[in-house]
């Protein structure tokens, strides 16, 4: 008997939040096993794809590209029960080893190409978009990283190897290059992408439609994260690890929301949840491509190594386009380290609602400032820069906002010391 199931988002993947359907790997007919992946979708902070949860064959699809989807949109249905002998025996040599076929490649021009080595990864099991894809653009898939699980190789990796050694990718977001408009200027139109739109809305509803902001903006000295930084910093990177100063602002953070809780919390419209866990987002620039937010999670219980090095690992990630849904999860408070971009001052907006607070930082300068020395005042030379607190007013006030300030800026400049214990 064959029981028809439907396909949808696994539950909690979007955070109750919409995505936007991407493309199917497969088609109406094809097999598949449970775990093989059937479909890409985008949401504005990553790419992901959706697995099969049983072995079955392909029925309806109903999701096309461009459709917003949420986790009760029934994208097709998988069609489940016995498989012919000849699917069972094509479904088996699509997973079978190198040695024995192309796996999943479908004739030996195909092998050629790929010039696989069967090393144990799961490099081999592509779908057919990028089995698409490969044929036409003629490459190698030994030549290109796969950042899928296992290794497996994506259709959005075949997109940016594209994009990267021939910038053929670039020609198809342009609708009009150079073209006369009716306003008689030459001009190119970029359609934004999914994430840019989804980064858009958030930000309206954010700012207009959800929590009123306020900014605070304390100046703090930087004098003794950047002593500390030079002593330490040989012996984290032969570690493999990098000690930013963002780093610092995460531990800071962390102290200062031990002493501030209400600052680590989300709004709610009968309450005000406060957690016990500090799991703090970094905002991270893509360049043209827009804003990720990765998450390192309990950061009250890690010293500066562990901070640094789980915040190398996520933004590792989020660069090289590696990051899974998982990784933005559960994100309690947010940091935007505005500064590395040459900004002295800003007020960020709080990115992932119902969040109540994000912390900016702005660019580190000398500044000359009056110090008492000996009684008189002096001007001299400091390492400055900005930091901002941007909060919701409807569950913080100017109190804890420059308390929580307060207590972020002596952790930073008393570093090393005993004040900061």
């Amino acid at each position: 008997m064959n029981e028809s199931m439907t396909i949808t988002l696994p539950v909690g993947a979007l955070e109750g939040t919409a995505a936007v359907f991407s493309t199917w790997l497969v088609a109406e007919g094809d097999q598949v096993r449970k775990g093989d992946p059937i479909l890409e979708l985008e949401t504005d902070k990553v790419s992901m794809e959706v697995c099969a949860e049983n072995d079955g064959s392909i029925g309806k699809i109903l999701a096309t590209s461009g459709d917003n989807v949420d986790e009760k949109t029934i994208l097709g249905y998988l069609n489940c029960g016995e498989q012919s002998e000849v699917d069972k025996a094509s479904v088996d040599k699509s997973l079978s080893p190198v040695a024995n076929d192309a796996l999943q490649i479908e004739s030996e021009a195909d092998v050629a190409k790929c010039d696989l080595v069967n090393d144990g990864s799961k490099r081999h099991l592509i779908g057919p978009a990028v089995r698409k894809l490969l044929r036409k653009h003629n490459l190698n898939l030994s030549s290109i990283d796969g950042t899928g699980k296992g290794g497996r190789v994506t259709r959005d990796d075949i997109l940016a190897f594209i994009d990267t050694q021939a910038s053929k990718e670039q020609s198809n977001l342009n609708v009009s290059t150079s073209a006369e408009k009716s306003h008689g200027l030459k001009s190119k139109l970029v359609p934004h992408t999914a994430m840019r739109k989804k980064i858009a809305n958030h930000m309206v509803d954010s700012l207009l439609h959800t929590s009123p902001h306020v900014t605070s903006v304390f100046e703090m000295d930087m004098g003794r994260i950047i002593e500390h930084r030079k002593m330490c910093k040989m012996g984290f990177e032969e570690a493999g690890v990098k000690l930013t100063f963002t780093a610092y602002f995460l531990a800071a953070s962390a102290k200062a929301i031990q002493k501030v809780p209400v600052v680590n919390s989300r709004f709610h419209d009968d309450c005000l949840e406060i957690f016990e866990d500090i799991n703090i987002g970094v905002g991270t620039a893509l360049g043209d491509d827009g804003l990720i937010v990765p998450v390192v999670k309990q950061v009250q219980e890690k010293n500066l190594f562990e901070i640094a090095s789980a915040l190398q690992q996520q933004t590792d990630k989020a660069r090289q386009g590696k990051l899974a849904a998982a990784d933005m999860r559960d994100g309690t408070f947010t940091i935007s380290n505005h500064g590395v971009s040459g900004s002295l001052f800003a007020t960020p907006i709080i990115i992932n609602q119902p969040q109540v607070a994000i912390l900016g930082i702005g660019k580190l300068e000398k500044r000359a400032v009056v110090e008492e020395v000996d009684g008189e005042d002096t001007i001299v030379i400091r390492p400055k820069c900005y930091v901002s607190l941007s909060i919701d007013h409807r569950a913080l006030d100017a109190y804890q906002t420059n308390l929580f300030l307060s207590h972020f800026v002596e952790v930073i400049e008393n570093w090393g010391t005993s004040k900061t214990n």
